[in-house]
């Protein structure tokens, strides 16, 4: 994170604070809209070869599409989904602090459009809103949420259901699809990819020490002591004392060699 602190300490007077709130309340506009006239979403959509003919406002207007659902039930679908922006917005910025947030949304723009030039189609902003949702497990990985209000989920499941959803679709789907998914969650890759990295490294650091520990430990069943005259150990008679010699060698208290010279003479004498 050095580079990024430096690259705030320089820039970090051009972040917009509320970033996240200001593209909820172009998202609530552009939804209006839509109910007033549901053509209007084809005038902001991200269309490489209409952006091309000059429509440069598609390079950020399609940020601006809600994700919208059944017409049954999309005044719902919209306020779950402006509120759970707004929830993934404010967490980031508290973490993160506004440059940084603006940073990482920008990376995500860079990447979904360049998919999109690069792979054809109309991209949307979910992907990238995708990757903002697994920054946010990132800081708060236990908290709980309660899906349309109802379901209490912990971030962190509700992130891998997600993760779940991106990987099945990267292993069977071509590859135009896997390039893409890779170029939209370069923000999270940039930003994540080295403590993922560090923390696989620690983890295989720690399974090596505990493996080295557990292979120097001994067996419960073997004896720590042992003396090398009699050969009782504190296994065979756990009343006994031992006692490490001068000339290296564990000895119980019995056959010690300074107890056994002092009781000598007395032994010669009788």
């Amino acid at each position: 994170m050095s580079l990024l602190n430096s690259l705030e300490a320089k820039f970090g007077r051009f972040a917009i604070p509320g970033l996240i709130r200001i593209v909820i309340a172009f998202n609530a506009l552009v939804f209006i809209l839509y109910k007033l006239n549901p053509g209007y979403l084809s005038v902001l959509t991200l269309d490489p070869a209409l952006v091309r003919a000059g429509e440069i406002w598609r390079l950020v207007t399609y940020l601006f599409i809600p994700q919208i659902g059944s017409p049954m039930f999309d005044w719902i679908t919209v306020i779950f989904y402006l509120g759970f922006l707004w929830m993934i917005g404010e967490g980031l910025e508290h973490a993160w602090g506004a440059f940084k947030l603006n940073l990482y949304y920008l990376l995500g723009m860079v990447g979904t459009t360049v998919a999109a030039f690069y792979f054809g189609g109309g991209y949307s902003a979910a992907m990238l809103n995708t990757s903002l949702f697994f920054a946010f497990a990132r800081f708060y990985p236990d908290m709980v949420i309660y899906v349309f209000w109802i379901l209490p989920v912990k971030v962190k499941w509700l992130a891998w259901f997600f993760a779940a959803q991106v990987i099945f679709g990267f292993l069977i789907l071509n590859w135009d699809y896997r390039f893409s998914v890779l170029v939209s969650l370069g923000n999270f890759l940039l930003f994540f990819g080295p403590s993922f990295f560090r923390e696989a490294q620690h983890r295989t650091t720690v399974a090596t020490r505990r493996r080295r520990f557990e292979s120097a430990a001994s067996p419960a069943d073997e004896a720590l002591h042992h003396c090398v005259v009699c050969k009782r150990t504190e296994l065979s008679d756990p009343q006994l004392d031992f006692r490490v010699s001068r000339d290296g060698n564990e000895y119980c208290i019995e056959h010690l060699p300074s107890r056994q010279s002092f009781n000598a003479p007395n032994s010669g004498s009788r």
